[in-house]
């Protein structure tokens, strides 16, 4: 039995996926609640004061006048989120709380996802051009730029849409009749059929709970790790053109084009997993609303 051969290729790729976290080192297991990546709060704090200033920006700027091309692209998105949320939520009341929610969400993953689009070793170079990161000792080494690549992000946006589902569940069923639910629905039955059937209902509700909050969490998350991992993939094909012969023009005119068009296509990626991620939380929310 040999010892597996660790190549530069190798080394680049996972010291890019390590995060700044408070252990100085990678992650040795999935599950370390103990672990906290300071790079995902970061950028994730950031990008959410960004989105929560250009919406307090709109709404002071907005006029009843004739409108700028600012209100009119911040009118039409809101416009739109709304149609979304009127269509997907019944109750009203929900509604008004439910739109900008939906609003937020997906301007906030949107504009996480487009961090994607930075060069992978734009912000490494940075940090050694101002004289930090330079080597292992130093916090900075490890950083890493795209919170919703972080399995933390995604999972923890996820469970706050389990508590709102769960919130509007009780809200408008009142407690005692969303337990009851919990124990007489999928499966309706009466007497004692209803008493054998309690314990199964009870376990496919907790079942479809546990499943819709994975999915939205992993759904979004692994789309953005595999985008991220294709980036660095480029940037190795890049890091291979070392000369000025055949064989390191051709792997220069493929870093190029191969990053030029994963690049626009992962603008569209961005896009539709922050749509996705705003329209299952309207559809679990209207969900909640709803009777078996």
């Amino acid at each position: 039995m040999t010892d597996a051969v660790t190549t530069p290729q190798s080394e680049y790729i996972q010291h890019h996926l390590v995060h700044l976290n408070n252990l100085g080192h990678k992650q040795d297991i999935i599950a370390n609640f103990g672990v906290v990546n300071y790079d995902s709060l970061f950028w994730s704090i950031l990008t959410g004061v960004i989105v929560i200033y250009f919406l307090w920006r709109a709404a002071r700027r907005a006029t009843t006048d004739v409108p700028g091309r600012f209100q009119m692209s911040v009118e039409m998105l809101v416009g739109m989120v709304y149609e979304e949320a009127k269509n997907i939520v019944p109750n009203e009341k929900s509604r008004l709380y439910a739109a900008p929610l939906a609003l937020t969400v997906f301007l906030w993953i949107t504009l996480m996802n487009t961090l994607d689009l930075i060069p992978v070793d734009l912000v490494g170079w940075i940090f050694r051009a101002v004289g930090l990161g330079a080597d292992h000792s130093d916090p900075l080494y490890y950083h890493r730029i795209l919170p919703t690549a972080d399995l933390n992000v995604p999972m923890g946006m996820s469970l706050g849409v389990l508590l709102l589902t769960l919130y509007y569940g009780i809200k408008m069923k009142h407690l005692s009749g969303f337990v009851k639910e919990l124990f007489t629905a999928p499966f309706h039955a009466h007497g004692v059929g209803a008493l054998v059937l309690a314990p199964f209902n009870l376990l496919l509700n907790l079942i479809e709970y546990v499943a819709k909050t994975v999915s939205l969490g992993m759904r979004l998350f692994g789309n953005m790790y595999a985008g991220e991992l294709l980036f660095m993939l480029i940037a190795l094909l890049g890091g291979a053109w070392v000369g000025a012969d055949a064989t390191s023009i051709s792997l220069a005119f493929g870093h190029v084009l191969a990053g030029s068009a994963w690049a626009i296509f992962h603008i569209l990626i961005v896009l539709l997993q922050a749509y996705i991620f705003m329209m299952l939380t309207l559809v679990y929310i209207g969900l909640a609303h709803e009777g078996h």
